[in-house]
């Protein structure tokens, strides 16, 4: 009862279920591969007779002894997938094939069955006529992908990827350094009929094409060796604050010099930039301990243990010259405070005729001197001529109102110029 679901072969009777080849002419003529091969012949049944292929998908093409045991099922699906999806994307072919194959199985059987099997020989010629130069392969062609080795992604937040336009699996820019540079490329087509001249342009494009990328790659290699994107960011100074380890404290003068020589960013390495900084401070250094032991021969000094009571002698008559200068610069300050509260007044003609206290007077009373001047010396006079009895009328100018008269008169009674009782 088991083999009643059995086919045989008509010819060798041999176990024709997986696969048999079934004759359209000639009813019950069913044959196995090996028979149909040989041209079997049996009864009305001749080799040229129509046949069509009956099997249940799951005998193997290369035989028992092949790797895997792919069923046929299988290998038409591989060939399905390999013309859908195209040699490389070995995971999408995995998937159509079936969940049983990996994609490393699925490559290892195609490239080891297909390309270098008999089939791949017989297909394949090792020589192919009018062939294009493959100018992308690894081997540094002006195409090839080791152009420009591609460096580990930045180490930035989502946020600041979108802000900078930073696609890292990439590691390019939405906007990258001469963006139209593809424009020189993007229209070239290698034709069979092109002419000498012609060649030689598509390849002066191909040139110019291969400097942008490798200037946009230097560029890029500046930017990463700099730190230039974390600083536009703000995060250098986050991590120059976290680093505990104290650093050399630049001067104003080694910034400036610093800007003056950013040019040379483009032809060193940062390590590079910064010890030649620091060879910079170290041979200032140098220079000043020299001068510093020259100084020390001039004054007769040639011995490092009598340096030090020459220096503590030096830092004691520095020190009584500056206590000096603090001193007269006091006294300085002083003059030029007492001539400063005459401001207003010193340049006025009589001025130099005026006490101290008259000055005062003036300056507050915002009066020049030659009009102080002469209503003091009428006062004066009228005051003395009331004293010897003789009559006088006051000839007091008309700018002087009551409230000047007696600050005046105040300051004449006080200073002596004039009696109480006059005033």
């Amino acid at each position: 009862m088991a083999d009643l679901g059995k086919k045989y072969c008509v010819n060798c009777l041999a176990d024709v279920t997986n696969l048999r080849l079934r004759c359209t002419d000639c009813p019950d003529i069913e044959l196995c591969p090996e028979c149909f091969s040989a041209g079997a012949e049996i009864g009305n049944h001749r080799r040229w007779h129509g046949y069509q292929q009956v099997d249940g998908g799951l005998f193997s093409l290369w035989g028992p002894e092949a790797e895997g045991g792919w069923t046929s099922r299988e290998e038409q699906s591989l060939l399905d997938a390999i013309e859908q999806y195209g040699f490389g994307n070995w995971e999408d072919m995995a998937a159509h094939v079936g969940p049983s194959r990996t994609p490393q199985e699925v490559m290892e059987h195609y490239v080891t069955m297909y390309i270098h099997g008999n089939l791949g020989k017989a297909c394949i010629p090792d020589s192919i006529p009018n062939r294009v130069t493959d100018h992308t392969c690894p081997s540094g062609g002006p195409l090839s992908p080791s152009l420009t080795t591609p460096l580990p992604p930045l180490d930035i937040s989502l946020a600041e990827q979108q802000q900078l336009g930073y696609m890292p699996l990439r590691d390019d820019y939405e906007i990258e350094y001469d963006q139209d540079a593809e424009k020189l490329i993007s229209g070239l087509s290698v034709n069979y009929d092109d002419e000498d001249v012609e060649i030689e342009l598509k390849r002066a494009h191909v040139d110019m094409y291969v400097r942008k990328l490798r200037e946009r790659q230097r560029r890029k290699n500046i930017a990463r060796d700099y730190n230039l994107v974390p600083g536009f960011l703000g995060r250098d100074k986050k991590d120059k604050e976290k680093e505990n380890t104290p650093k050399r404290k630049i001067t104003k003068e080694e910034k400036e010099q610093r800007v003056r020589l950013r040019a040379l960013c483009q032809f060193m390495a940062h390590r590079e930039f910064e010890e030649f900084f620091e060879n910079m401070h170290k041979e200032r250094v140098l220079r000043a301990k020299v001068r510093e032991l020259q100084r020390y021969r001039r004054n007769g000094i040639t011995r490092l243990e009598e340096s030090a009571e020459y220096e503590a002698a030096r830092h004691k008559r520095e020190k009584r010259k500056e206590n000096k200068n603090v001193v007269a610069s006091k006294r300085g300050i002083k003059e030029e405070s007492k001539d400063g509260e005459f401001a207003a007044i010193e340049n006025l003609t009589g001025f130099e005729l005026l006490s101290d206290r008259e000055k005062v007077l003036c300056n507050s009373l915002n009066l020049s001197p030659t009009r102080y001047l002469t209503v003091k010396t009428i006062i004066i006079k009228d005051h003395l001529q009331k004293r010897q009895g003789i009559p006088a009328k006051s000839r007091l100018p008309g700018y002087l109102d009551k409230v000047l008269k007696k600050r005046i008169l105040t300051f004449l009674t006080e200073s002596g110029w004039i009696s109480r009782d006059a005033s």
